[in-house]
């Protein structure tokens, strides 16, 4: 690939997924924003919504779903002048860039994100990332929230590999971070808990989201795991989206 160029996830029609909505988990749940879905992911979680970014044919990799992608019918490569065409078309505030997991192409994230602010002006930028691969340093001061969702043992990855030491301290250390931990069963509060403490993350910038692709997953969890958090001063985050669109792409 050229070093001006990313490979984005597809929507349903065969084009970039990028595309207008409003963020729909953690601090800027409701914000209208402009969406920029990556394709790749370092992480293989068992229950993944976008497993079409990673989960592609002839790979050992499990998923409840069984299914597997053909990574040619799944992404395509775009150059950054045509992706902040595209999201110049939208007139975003802001922007967030989600995968897979976007910063498996840091490199080149931040001349994309210099381009579209150069297009668009000075836009609200958030990444949405596992917590397992370190920004470039060059990509921080330009991103506005990291939303980190480092994966717990229910994901089914290799802890070693999705709680690395070294990202979580730095990504705990930077003002900009807010942590999001999907949550299946009640005993999932308690990793959370032992990572917080772990790496000093105070627990107001934790929110407890959980697992679900339709609204009855979501509300049969909801009320149990805002007992958890008013008991540990958590905070809660919803799946908006899903309870609008369903669990489909390009919303």
């Amino acid at each position: 690939m050229a070093d001006d160029t990313l490979w984005l996830a597809v929507d349903d029609q065969g084009q970039p997924e990028i595309f207008a909505s409003v963020q729909g988990e953690g601090p800027s749940l409701g914000s209208p924003r402009t969406f920029i879905r990556l394709s790749g992911c370092n992480l293989h979680c068992v229950w993944c919504d976008t497993a079409y970014t990673w989960n592609w044919e002839g790979t050992a990799f499990d998923h409840e779903t069984g299914r597997k992608f053909a990574p040619e019918n799944e992404r395509i490569v775009q150059t950054i002048d045509e992706i902040v065409s595209r999201v110049a078309d939208t007139s975003p505030s802001g922007i967030v860039i989600t995968g897979g997991e976007p910063l498996m192409q840091k490199g080149r994230l931040a001349p994309l994100i210099t381009a579209i602010k150069e297009a668009c002006g000075p836009v609200w930028v958030e990444i949405e990332t596992n917590g397992s691969v370190l920004p470039t340093r060059d990509l921080i001061p330009l991103i506005n929230q990291f939303n980190v969702s480092p994966k717990l043992s229910h994901s089914g990855n290799d802890m070693a590999v999705a709680q690395r030491e070294q990202s979580l301290t730095a990504f705990a250390a930077l003002p900009s971070s807010w942590f999001k931990f999907v949550i299946s069963e009640p005993g999932d509060v308690e990793e959370v808990l032992r990572i917080s403490d772990r790496y000093k993350i105070a627990h107001d910038r934790v929110f407890l989201m959980p697992l679900g692709t339709s609204s009855k997953d979501i509300r049969d969890r909801s009320g149990w795991i805002i007992d958890k958090c008013l008991k540990h001063g958590f905070r809660f985050t919803d799946r908006l989206h899903i309870h609008i669109f369903g669990d489909t792409r390009g919303t």
